[in-house]
């Protein structure tokens, strides 16, 4: 079944999380970090089941408690990445995209 594109509202959602799990992570509170970043890759996701096997892989290593914390940082951040790809321009800016989010974003895309 294909994927319902994003909505304005969900895209808004998945940024407050990763900027809020974000914040979170930089005050070294990294199990609520992880918690936060899970909740937004679980907005409007491509694979319903991505989560599940991100985190098998990751039990798999022995990784450090902030470490995690990266890993699950960085599949959000691409996760919204990819959400904003799904926006038109009139609703990014209905959003608005966090203008840090958008130049990281695109430097991405230039890599």
């Amino acid at each position: 079944m294909a994927k319902e594109p994003v909505t304005v509202e969900e895209f808004r959602e998945a940024q407050e999380v990763l900027k809020d799990a974000i914040d979170l992570h930089e005050k070294k509170d990294f199990y609520g970090a992880i918690e936060s970043f899970k909740k937004a890759v679980v907005v409007s996701p491509y694979d319903e089941d991505h989560l599940n096997k991100f985190e098998k892989k990751l039990k798999e290593g022995n990784y450090k408690l902030q470490q995690e914390s990266i890993a699950y940082m960085g599949c959000a951040a691409v996760h919204l990445s990819q959400l904003l790809k799904e926006l038109s321009d009139e609703q990014k800016e209905d959003v608005p995209v966090d203008e840090n989010l958008v130049k990281i974003f695109k430097d991405w895309d230039k890599s």
